[in-house]
């Protein structure tokens, strides 16, 4: 079966362009097509929605949240008519609340567990409550939150992704200057350029971290990246604290020969360009593609592409739907916008035409006993103008050479408290080993950072008039975590418990 069909689609016309120019929409379609996939709730439907709430004592909602919101509260006000109140609630535990409102599992998380879903299968429906309340307060334009009093510490804050802006928001709510340095033009992270557009309409990520950094003390350095621009060293010499938050900036290869022709594509590079074009019909898009993968990302990136006008899109994932750490609801997103869905299959062989592009890949049928993957023989070719990699992202760990930084699993490793192995260092969002990949994860990470730098620099005593230079500077770490002071003793940094 599989040899036969090989040689047929091997055969195909090698002239065959990766690009469907000819069947282009408008720019303005094109807006209409990637419009909000879940229009917020008016102010009727929320009050409506807001009063099949049990508000749960003890509610396994607020247990299965990652950033532990009070939901049945701000359900509460929402349906006491007070959502400007509900919004404060939801951003005292996660400031990006409006972003996660949009982009959060809330079917795996806070909606699955529901008194409603285990009851009727109709969970109370969150996350929509969630974007009614923080976008009636962020339309009111005013912060919610006040600054401390200047505590005349700083803070470097390295990637302006979601983990990096939480933690940022919380040290400089606590008085804390920070400086932020993201290697791109922009801040967000995958909230701007990792986002499928359907999801976040209107510019909202950079909107929403306009409103974030309203409470004052942030400062941003853009296009200024770790171990090419700024050196951990340098920000141990220059800053009280560091905390890196610096994502997932590789990507898994294929490993097989072909992979560096030009249509076969890193998905989330292909989101970014989609996400930042002014004209959507300027991207290259195929009539047929493959997707490789079975995650947010290979959703995102096949519903994205068929929206842009390609004619057959195909997911191949190695393993069965349940084992897909995509949700069963962005499955079925996909499948509802014309997306083909096929498991057990791994990518074998590229084909290729005389000019090195590829026109078709040979996928293997796997199978698995006891959890260990292996393949079949059997294989299927499937044509193919345009391949997306969306395998999964690596952390690239040269920037931290040595650092003294300890690794695990190819990630920063920390404790609880979010705290690296180095002191004055910690680390969170999907940097760190042991995550969940999730915004709302992230935000939790950095706030939960914050809170650790926070306890420990107000711990350390302020410079005293007099002392040299070079003593007050981080020249004065030491490795075993102490700081020098001029006296007999040295004093201690105090350390999370």
């Amino acid at each position: 079966m599989g040899s036969a069909e090989n040689k047929s689609i091997g055969a195909s016309n090698s002239a065959l362009q990766p690009d469907i120019q000819t069947a282009r929409l408008d720019a303005q379609a094109y807006v209409d097509i990637f419009d909000d996939l879940n229009p917020p709730l008016t102010r009727h439907e929320a009050l409506v929605e807001a009063d099949r709430c049990y508000f749960c004592y003890d509610a396994p909602c607020m247990i299965a949240c990652p950033t532990s919101i009070d939901i049945p509260l701000f359900i509460r006000q929402i349906a006491a008519g007070n959502a400007k109140g509900a919004a404060k609630t939801i951003l005292a535990e996660n400031i990006l609340g409006g972003m996660c409102a949009r982009v959060c599992p809330t079917e795996t998380l806070c909606e699955q567990v529901c008194v409603r879903e285990t009851a009727e299968g109709k969970p109370v429906k969150i996350g929509h409550l969630q974007r009614y309340a923080t976008d009636e307060l962020m339309e009111e334009g005013q912060h919610p939150f006040k600054r401390a009093a200047p505590t005349g510490k700083h803070i470097a804050v390295v990637g302006a992704g979601p983990a990096g802006i939480s933690a940022a928001h919380r040290l400089a709510m606590y008085g804390h200057e920070v400086t932020v340095f993201e290697n791109r033009a922009k801040g967000g992270g995958l909230n701007e350029y990792g986002i499928a557009a359907y999801k976040t309409v209107d510019n909202f990520a950079q909107r929403e971290l306009e409103f974030v950094t309203q409470i004052g003390g942030i400062h941003f350095e853009y296009n200024k990246s770790l171990g090419r621009d700024i050196s951990i060293e340098a920000l141990k010499t220059g800053f009280d604290a560091i905390f890196l938050g610096m994502g997932l900036p590789g990507v898994n290869a294929l490993n097989l020969p072909g992979e560096e022709a030009s249509n076969v594509i890193d998905a989330v590079d292909y989101i970014a360009k989609l996400r930042q074009a002014e004209d959507l019909s300027t991207l290259p898009v195929g009539r047929d593609v493959v997707v490789i993968g079975g995650g947010m990302t290979a959703i995102d990136i096949a519903i994205q592409i068929k929206k842009l006008g390609a004619e057959n899109v195909t997911i191949a994932y190695r393993r069965g739907q349940e084992n897909m750490n995509a949700s069963e609801y962005e499955q079925e997103l996909a499948q509802v916008n014309g997306v083909i869905i096929r498991h057990w299959l791994q990518p074998k062989e590229l084909k290729r035409n005389a000019d090195g592009t590829v026109n078709a890949i040979e996928l293997e049928y796997t199978t698995s006993e006891n959890g260990r993957l292996s393949g079949t023989g059997e294989t299927i070719t499937l044509k193919a103008d345009q391949i997306f990699k969306a395998i999964g992202q690596v952390f690239e760990p040269e920037p931290l050479k040595n650092s003294g930084i300890s690794m695990s699993k190819g990630r920063i490793s920390v404790n609880e408290q979010r705290h690296t192995s180095v002191d004055g260092i910690w680390a969170g969002g999907d940097c760190v080993a042991g995550g969940e990949d999730l915004t709302v994860s992230s935000v939790e990470d950095g706030k939960v950072a914050a809170e650790s730098i926070h306890h420990v620099l107000m711990q350390i005593p302020q410079a005293i008039s007099g002392f040299a230079e070079e003593v007050l500077s981080a020249q004065g770490w030491m490795n075993n975590g102490q700081r020098i002071v001029p006296g007999p003793e040295p004093i201690e940094w105090p350390r999370e418990h």
